[in-house]
Order: C-alpha cells, then structure tokens, then sequence
C-alpha cells in the first residue's frame, strides 16, 4: 500500500521492534495525531477466540467515564407510553412501525438503536439492514429493553458496544486527541476491563493476544498486553 508523506512521517516516529506502555502509547498517540480534525483514539485487541463459534462470541457494552467526544444519535423504537418516555430521555428520532418501514425503506441517519421486547417481531425484519452495520437491538446488549429512558440516557452518557469481528479483533474508539491523557486512560482502561470480563468460558490459552492505539488518519502503536493487563487490574 502507497503512503503518503505524512503517514510516512509519523511512522517514522513509532519504533516498530517495541511493545508501549500503554500511558506511553497513549501519550504518542496525541503526537501522532495531526490531521485537522479532532482525530479520535482508536483501541485493538485482537483476542484468542474463534469467532466462528457461537460460544466463543465476545459482545456487550460499557459506559466509558468520560465519554467518546461524539453524541451519538439515537433512535427508539416503541409504542404507547414507552414513545413519551424515550423523547423524555433524549432519543432523537422516535417511532414504531412507520419507522421499521422508513428504515426497511433505506433511511439509516442514526448511529444507534433501542427498542422495547414488544418491539422486536417488526425490528426482526430488518436484520439484513441493520446487522451488517452492527446497529441491530439486542437484549444482550441492553438495547432491547421496556426501560427504554435508561438506555437512551446511557447511550447520550458514553455506553458503546464492543464486539469480535470475523477475524477476531475488538475495534473502539476511546475518545478524542482533544480529551486529556488522563481521560484516555480511563476510557481504555474500562474497555479493556470489560473485554476481560467477557472472556467466554470455554475459551483456552492467551485471550488477549495483542493491543494497539491508533489515531483516525495515523499509524498504529503496539501495546504491551501483560504490562496493560497490570495497569488495567490496579
């Protein structure tokens, strides 16, 4: 793959023979981070699983203590009393059946989704929709759930969802160059924590096989698992 000059650049700062600290990796990230936005962090950890085994799936949420630095726009799925409370919590677009058609309809300008149980019989036909863009409620996840104010309040508030793709690596973003090192830390600290405790139980060997952090346009840092892995359990 052809870099540009810049990525070039920044490459060149990262000692690729070295595995960070991840405070160390942290703090070269906002180096590494230039472009003219407000780059976000991105976290990778690819796990020893195979995910091609529906016991050996790594998928929940956690609310991160400081947030992602984006507001995320959610839409609720519901009906009778459930709608008022829903809006009353924030969701941006509210609605039942009229929109499971809109959406089945190709409309899809929202980042995140809940419903309520009574919900889901209609929300089930837009998997194919849903699904692939990894927006699909689930009650496993607290998206799916008849306390519907509380899981758009958690959402506004940082809760992200983190699953294992096909190639058996978590993907996050963490926050943002314009959140403090500290912050950072936090954030990654908790996702980190919460992948160690979805490790499934009939999982073997080394779980966490490798981290890095990465900026939105930059190269990636190699993170030292069993140093994280002790920074993470203080």
């Amino acid at each position: 793959m052809k870099r540009s000059k810049r990525y070039r650049e920044l490459a060149a700062k990262v000692d690729r023979n070295k595995e960070y600290g991840l405070k160390e990796a942290i703090a070269l990230f906002r180096e590494l981070a230039t472009a003219k936005f407000d780059e976000s962090m991105e976290v990778h950890v690819r796990l020893g699983v195979d995910p091609r085994h529906a016991d050996q799936q790594v998928r929940s949420t956690v609310g991160l203590p400081h947030g992602t630095g984006v507001t995320k726009r959610v839409l609720a799925l519901a009906s009778g009393e459930k709608i008022k409370e829903a809006e009353d919590a924030g969701a941006d677009v509210v609605g039942g059946d009229d929109l499971v058609q809109k959406i089945a309809g190709g409309w899809l300008e929202f980042d995140a989704v809940v419903a309520t149980p009574d919900m889901m019989k209609a929300v089930g036909r837009l998997g194919k929709v849903l699904g692939p863009r990894g927006l699909m409620p689930s009650a496993k996840t607290g998206t799916v759930t008849f306390e519907i104010a509380d899981a758009v309040k958690e959402i506004k508030a940082g809760r992200v969802e983190f699953r294992v793709d096909k190639t058996g690596i978590i993907h996050n973003s963490v926050g943002k160059k314009k959140f403090t090192a500290e912050q950072l830390f936090d954030n990654t600290k908790t996702l980190l924590q919460a992948i160690v405790k979805a490790r499934p139980a009939s999982v073997k060997g080394t779980y966490i096989k490798s981290i890095s952090v990465a900026p939105t346009m930059g190269p990636g840092v190699a993170v030292d698992v069993q140093a994280a892995v002790k920074e993470i359990a203080s």
